[in-house]
């Protein structure tokens, strides 16, 4: 895979996207495709914790700390309110191959798989968005003119991720347009 491709996975709160993303993950890796995640969060979160030094940098007043070790590092950034990052911003900072899958971010500009489980009692969104290229899904769609695979049929899935991701910088016009 040359470059950095991107898709979304949407759906309602309660349809399975993060426990889809955490066994689909598996299958895309041992198909030796390098894999970024990227995760909305709709409320305050923090990665950091008290009693590490850290939180105890950014609770002093550090607006940005790197933590780093040979393993692995990461990067925390205040933000001002109204300040969130914006889904092209944050595209840009991962490593440019590979594979992005995008959790959340339902509303923006990007091609998504659909994520719906009939149980949890929403409508479908395929309809309403011109970006979903697919649905995983425990109920079938014949209406809907896009491809459908169960939501455990994880290799069917892996596969139309594959194939519906697309290249970033068409993706960050796309966006950047909306």
């Amino acid at each position: 895979m040359n470059g950095l491709r991107v898709i979304g996975l949407a759906g309602w709160s309660g349809a399975g996207k993060t426990t889809l993303l955490a066994r689909l993950i598996p299958v895309l890796v041992a198909r030796g495709v390098r894999v970024a995640t990227l995760k909305h969060a709709h409320h305050a979160f923090d990665i950091d914790h008290p009693g590490k030094d850290s939180f105890v940098h950014r609770q002093a007043g550090a607006s940005e700390v790197i933590v780093s070790s040979a393993r692995r590092w990461a990067q925390i950034r205040e933000v001002e309110e109204g300040g969130e990052a914006s889904l092209p911003d944050l595209l840009r900072r991962l490593t440019p191959s590979g594979l992005a899958l995008v959790e959340g971010f339902k509303r923006e500009a990007h091609s998504k798989l659909e994520v719906f489980r009939a149980a949890n009692g929403r409508p479908p969104l395929h309809g309403q968005d011109p970006h979903i290229v697919g649905i995983a899904s425990d109920v079938p769609f014949p209406q809907s003119g896009l491809p459908v695979v169960g939501l455990d049929d994880i290799e069917a899935i892996a596969a139309l991720v594959l194939e519906r991701a697309e290249a970033l910088e068409p993706v960050l016009a796309r966006l950047e347009r909306s």
